[in-house]
């Protein structure tokens, strides 16, 4: 893990995976608006992967694109967190995970306006605009779910409590990245504990921290996903439309 090609690919693999899971709401929302928002926002993720992995292929410089890199790599290829990959669960699990997710995209992609490399600095700029949005439409569900009801209360803190060990892999050194992924968590802690604390929620102990996604060392999740995001394009290779 070192480098920029594996820094953008990395974080291609972080957008494709989140943008597949949320795509999996589409139509099983719990209202109408919401399938529009959680698709709009799979569509946001998708759209930054698009523009990660395709700048990743050319640091490769061995003639894959952005499709060879979604379609053609095996689960241990990835190199995404393991967050992202985690099964969607009920609503307030989802919830959870993007609340997760958009407070370290948010500052991520801030930095990575500001930093030297001028095609990553073009992607961060625009992805922060779209993480700033997914932030704020997770924390409204959050807070509204925490402070709602006795049931939405539970189980918005179990959600909390079953995703909140991942996060600790966002912020792992990443040698040969533009930015430092360690010092993002503070402005993560900074986004994150003013919702749960609105939402009534108890920010989960330390202890367990899964890892390993970024060195390809995944969940058996992820052969799921893959296997359903693959198979079109694996079973028509070079098919055009």
């Amino acid at each position: 893990m070192n480098g920029p090609f594996d820094f953008a690919l990395a974080l291609g693999d972080d957008a494709l995976i989140a943008a597949q899971r949320l795509g999996e709401w589409t139509s099983r929302a719990p209202e109408m608006e919401e399938d529009v928002a959680l698709a709009n926002i799979a569509l946001d993720q998708l759209g930054a992967a698009r523009l990660l992995l395709t700048y990743a292929g050319e640091l490769e410089g061995a003639g894959r694109d952005e499709d060879a890199l979604a379609y053609l790599r095996d689960d241990r290829e990835f190199r995404n967190c393991l967050l992202v990959e985690l099964p969607n669960g009920d609503f307030a699990v989802t919830m959870a995970k993007l609340l997760l997710l958009s407070a370290y995209q948010l500052p991520l992609y801030t930095a990575l306006a500001g930093c030297p490399d001028e095609r990553l600095a073009a992607i961060g700029a625009k992805a922060r605009k779209e993480s700033a949005y997914h932030l704020d439409h997770a924390a409204l569900w959050v807070r509204r779910l925490g402070d709602g009801t006795a049931e939405s209360h539970r189980r918005m803190q179990a959600a909390l409590d079953e995703v909140w060990p991942y996060a600790g892999e966002l912020f792992a050194p990443f040698p040969g990245a533009p930015i430092d992924p360690t010092a993002l968590r503070a402005e993560f802690d900074a986004a994150v504990e003013p919702v749960l604390a609105e939402a009534t929620l108890t920010v989960p102990a330390g202890g367990w921290a899964p890892a390993g996604g970024r060195e390809g060392l995944h969940t058996e999740h992820l052969s799921f996903l893959l296997a359903e995001l693959q198979v079109v394009h694996r079973a028509h290779p070079g098919a055009k439309w």
